[in-house]
């Protein structure tokens, strides 16, 4: 429960009720469209997206979660439902309504969460992009999920030479890996750029959190129009235990599938899923 909560509007900033500053994104004016990023990255990743709503009449909101980007780096919090309370804070404190919420990958948890925590009150639709729900880690009974050896190897890579693992992480998270990509190296390069700008403690502490959270009682509380996307290439969040799980969980649901689609496809299918997103806000 969130019971208090400081905004700087000058400084484009929340403090949440542990102390915690929460950077935002706040462009023009509508309907609030509210957007939660993926991990290790911060706000900017959504900049195609908050230009595309704010230029059709929309409010364009987007945070760096805590631990990442120019929010604050506390030891503690870095957890899944302190994500969802910081996002809470900063709905409540800019008094925020009818919003329509949209979560890529991690931040596709952390939307999952807020709704399963918060309710809908404030919430008109949701939509969830290469989202990590409803659980990413393979248990027996979710035995289409990742090896937890897999998520070890994240964990090793963050902690030795991150730079190096951001810059190699980047390649199968955008497909350029495959036959054919046509993925440039700025597009590469900005996903380091942002990844560098985590925390070290916050990034590290966010893999248990991305890996090992179990969001399908959160979707079970679903009850507003919900629009799932997920590439069917995606090899950071497969799309069989993820995107397919959640679409049979949240009742009515709309599941689209991209094919050949990486994690990151608002980047790489960027014209794609602009046009369903706004279709699907304006629906």
């Amino acid at each position: 429960m969130i019971t208090s909560t400081r905004i700087n509007e000058s400084a484009n900033a929340v403090t949440t009720q542990d102390g915690t500053r929460i950077f935002y994104k706040d462009w023009g004016s509508g309907q609030p469209v509210v957007f939660s990023h993926g991990w290790p990255l911060n706000a900017d990743a959504w900049d195609d997206q908050l230009l595309l709503v704010a230029a059709n009449g929309y409010r364009a909101v987007a945070h760096d979660r805590r631990g990442h980007g120019r929010s604050g780096q506390p030891w503690d919090g870095n957890d899944m439902d302190t994500y969802a309370d910081d996002l809470a804070a900063l709905i409540e404190a800019l008094d925020l309504r009818d919003v329509v919420l949209v979560g890529h990958s991690t931040g596709g948890g952390e939307v999952t969460r807020y709704i399963g925590r918060h309710g809908t009150s404030r919430v008109a639709k949701a939509v969830l992009v290469d989202a990590i729900s409803p659980l990413m880690l393979k248990t027996a009974a979710n035995p289409e999920g990742t090896p937890i050896e897999a998520f070890d190897a994240i964990r090793a890579g963050v902690a030795g030479d991150r730079s190096q693992y951001y810059r190699d992480l980047a390649v199968p998270f955008y497909g350029a890996n495959r036959p054919g990509a046509q993925v440039s190296q700025g597009i590469l390069d900005m996903f380091w750029l942002w990844s560098m700008q985590a925390g070290l403690k916050g990034a590290y502490d966010c893999i248990k959190v991305f890996s090992e959270t179990d969001l399908t009682e959160d979707l079970e509380r679903f009850d507003v129009p919900t629009l799932i996307v997920h590439g069917d290439d995606d090899q950071i969040v497969p799309i069989a235990a993820s995107a397919k799980r959640s679409s049979k969980i949240v009742e009515g649901s709309v599941l689209k599938v991209y094919e050949g689609a990486p994690h990151g496809l608002t980047a790489t299918h960027k014209e794609r899923f602009n046009a369903d997103l706004l279709a699907f806000i304006r629906s």
